[in-house]
């Protein structure tokens, strides 16, 4: 279709290209409104412990089944361009406090599904933007106020926000174990920068292998390198390493200009070979000679230089990733070297033992018991394939929330308290708002609802009877805790049962939602140009597609 207009005198202008849509006013609010819903009610189903998953099928027939709403949104291979923005929501609330993906995308879906029901009163889209916005800050402060305060040694409490955040999740009895191998990991990256405490989960490391049961994970203090030993004839375990990190090749570099040597004497032939030899065997000199028995290198590492190694009895294991040798540096306290000239004692690391182990099929080289490790692993072992995915989103998300909580010391009642109380609030202050913008304050509280909501009826409950107990328990004196416990089906103290969050996760699941909803009101024309036709014909106008107005 070819948008066009004419001028005074009759004579026509073509504006869009032919081939373009346009959607404006009414008609492209419903359809993006539409569309960000069905994302919503997609991820709705798997909220809570006894929410249900999702089998996801690609386009190479490879399969995930999940409930974690990271990853099931990054399967979706989505379309509409609204849509789009909830999968945005979901990657933004990831990567910054790492839960509560779908607690956004289900706030954000609700969000735009009550101002649909303002828009069809003629309630002007700025004004309910103007609403939402107050309502959110509004929000936060409540969250922030009904917070609790928590210490980073109380490992009890810490366990608890751990064990919360895998409550979703299908790892059964293991999930006890790795909440406490999540807070030991955090427990030993974290570290004070100023007035700030930082736990950057990027220094843990997660190694999954099938084999064995997930009872059998464990933490490393230390790394795992997933590479063998280069030369059979090296030792293939170490005690008390001293390690060398290396990012400059132990190989004789080529010149960049192309050189012709011309040799007369078979003996000038062997001088040349035995120079060659020299060097190498100078260069493992160095690495002797600064008192390490553990190479660690970035880059290549010539055969003759490896028989050197091996005589010498040094393990060694070349092509490390970068991010493994920062690892590396991190865990054992050693620095990465560019100049084998410049290395000495003190650039080397340690580690009580280094070892070459096989882990079902593959060789991997465990460096650990290092004194005071920067940088930790995890390795998971399951039995099936689907189960160590699973268990990996579980140990991501448990690390998430044990290093939110380090870092801001603030957790709130999980179990749909958190939001209930928030909505009695913002009801409460949506009368000092006034005028128009009070619908959407009134909107607003009405839609944070819909998590508790949601947490009833995926475990079988009746939403209306669940909500009008919530609410008149918000209303007592000690009822800001009290949410909804999915396994008995009654209205209890969350702070008390241990169902506990990271007041991080809520306020951003809020500031996430409550940006893309508003985001979405504020369009009211949609132009998409059509992608182009491929095979026979492509490019052509006309044909059965073509059409012109």
């Amino acid at each position: 279709m070819a948008y066009l207009t004419t001028t005074a005198s009759g004579q026509p202008v073509l504006i869009l290209k032919e081939g373009t849509t346009r959607n404006r006013g009414k008609e492209a609010q419903r359809n993006n409104i539409m569309a960000a819903r069905i994302i919503g009610e997609v991820l709705r189903t798997t909220l809570g412990p006894r929410g249900m998953d999702k089998m996801l099928v690609d386009s190479l027939g490879d399969i995930t089944i999940t409930n974690d709403g990271a990853a099931i949104l990054e399967e979706m291979e989505v379309e509409h361009p609204a849509a789009k923005m909830m999968v945005e929501i979901a990657k933004t609330q990831d990567a910054m406090v790492g839960d509560g993906t779908t607690s956004a995308v289900v706030l954000a879906g609700e969000l735009l599904k009550k101002a649909e029901e303002l828009l069809d009163q003629n309630v002007h889209p700025t004004i309910l933007i103007s609403g939402y916005r107050k309502a959110a800050q509004k929000a936060i402060e409540i969250i922030n106020n009904s917070s609790i305060k928590v210490d980073n040694d109380d490992r009890a409490t810490l366990k608890k926000v751990a064990l919360t955040s895998m409550g979703s999740k299908g790892v059964g009895t293991a999930r006890d174990l790795l909440a406490d191998i999540a807070i030991d990991a955090i427990g030993q990256i974290v570290e004070k920068r100023g007035d700030k405490t930082v736990a950057d989960i990027d220094n843990v490391q997660v190694t999954k292998k099938t084999g064995k049961s997930l009872l059998e994970s464990q933490l490393i203090q230390g790394v795992i390198i997933d590479k063998e030993v280069v030369n059979t004839g090296m030792p293939l375990k170490i005690e008390k390493a001293k390690i060398a990190l290396l990012d400059c090749a132990l190989e004789i570099e080529k010149t960049e200009i192309s050189a012709e040597i011309r040799i007369r004497d078979p003996l000038q032939m062997k001088a040349f070979l035995d120079q060659e030899g020299k060097m190498l065997q100078e260069m493992v000199n160095k690495v002797k000679k600064a008192g390490a028995n553990v190479v660690f290198c970035q880059k290549g590492i010539d055969d003759m230089a490896q028989h050197f190694l091996a005589k010498e009895g040094i393990l060694t294991a070349r092509r490390v990733k970068e991010s493994d040798m920062e690892k590396l540096a991190r865990a054992t306290g050693g620095r990465v070297t560019t100049d084998l000239t410049d290395l000495t004692s003190e650039d080397l690391g340690f580690a009580g033992l280094v070892e070459e182990r096989k882990i079902g099929d593959d060789k991997m080289i465990f460096v650990e018991k290092c004194k005071d490790p920067h940088s930790v692993a995890i390795l998971l072992r399951a039995g099936l394939e689907r189960m160590l995915d699973e268990a990996e989103r579980a140990m991501t998300d448990a690390l998430s929330v044990v290093s939110d909580v380090m870092e801001t010391n603030g957790i709130v009642a999980g179990g749909g308290a958190v939001e209930i109380e928030v909505a009695k609030e913002l009801r409460n202050y949506a009368t000092k708002v006034g005028g128009r913008e009070q619908l959407a304050v009134e909107a607003f509280a009405d839609a944070m609802e819909v998590i508790p909501k949601a947490l009833s009826e995926n475990a079988g409950l009746d939403p209306i009877d669940t909500l009008v107990e919530l609410r008149a328990s918000h209303d007592k004196p000690d009822g800001q805790y009290r949410g909804i416990n999915v396994f008995t089906g009654k209205v209890e103290n969350m702070r008390e049962k241990g169902v506990i969050e990271p007041v991080v996760v809520k306020e951003q699941a809020i500031k996430s939602a409550a940006e893309s909803a508003t985001m979405i009101l504020r369009i009211d024309d949609v132009i998409a140009a059509t992608k182009p036709k491929e095979g026979p014909g492509a490019g052509k106008p006309g044909g059965p597609e073509g059409d012109e107005d």
